[in-house]
C-alpha cells in the first residue's frame, strides 16, 4: 500500500510539473507579439547623400561616352557625304573598298553602342552597390534595435497593417541624414 501511495504521490509531481510546464508554455507563445516593419527603399536611396556622386559620376560617365558615339557618328557621314559626292567618277574596285569601309565604320559604331550600354550598367552597378549595401546594413541594424521579424519594402506590398512600423526616419538616423 505505501508503495501504491509513492507511486499516486509521484505521479501527482509529474503531473503539476506538466501541467506547469504546458501553462508555462502556452502562457509565453501567446504573450509573444511579433513585430513588422515597413520602409519605402527607393525613398531611401534617394535621400542617401552618397546617391549624389554617384549619379554624377554616372553623368560623366555616360557624357563621356556619348561623345565618342557623336565623333564616331560625325565620321561615318562626312564619309558617307563625301562617297556620294563621289561615287560616280570612282572606279569599281575603290567604289567597293569606299562601300566596305563604310559598313566596318557603322558595324563599329553598332558594337560600341552595344559595349557603351554594358559599359554603362557595369558602371551603375559599381556606383549604387554600396550604397544599397549601406542602406540594407542599417536596415537590418534597426530591425534588430526594433526586434522586428520582418521589414517589407512598400514598393512591393499589396497591403500593409497601421500596426506595421514605418522604419524610414530610425533609418535616416542611423544613417545620419535629416
Amino acid at each position: 500500500m505505501r508503495n501504491n501511495l509513492l507511486n499516486q504521490s509521484s505521479m501527482r509531481n509529474i503531473l503539476k510539473v506538466i501541467v506547469l510546464f504546458v501553462a508555462l508554455f502556452a502562457g509565453s507563445a501567446s504573450a509573444q507579439t511579433y513585430k513588422f516593419g515597413h520602409i519605402d527603399f527607393n525613398q531611401l536611396l534617394q535621400v542617401m547623400p552618397e546617391r549624389d556622386a554617384a549619379q554624377k559620376a554616372m553623368q560623366k560617365h555616360a557624357s563621356e561616352l556619348e561623345s565618342q558615339l557623336t565623333t564616331m557618328q560625325k565620321e561615318y557621314q562626312t564619309k558617307v557625304q563625301a562617297y556620294i559626292a563621289q561615287r560616280d567618277s570612282l572606279s569599281e574596285a575603290v567604289r567597293s573598298a569606299k562601300e566596305n569601309d563604310l559598313q566596318d565604320l557603322q558595324q563599329r559604331i553598332q558594337n560600341f553602342q552595344s559595349v557603351a550600354q554594358q559599359d554603362l550598367q557595369k558602371k551603375q552597378e559599381e556606383q549604387f552597390q554600396p550604397i544599397v549595401k549601406k542602406a540594407r546594413a542599417a536596415v537590418a541594424e534597426v530591425a534588430k534595435e526594433e526586434g522586428l521579424i520582418y521589414v517589407f519594402d512598400v514598393n512591393n506590398l499589396l497591403y500593409h497593417s497601421t500596426q506595421s512600423e514605418d522604419i524610414l526616419p530610425l533609418v535616416k538616423k542611423k544613417l545620419g541624414i535629416q
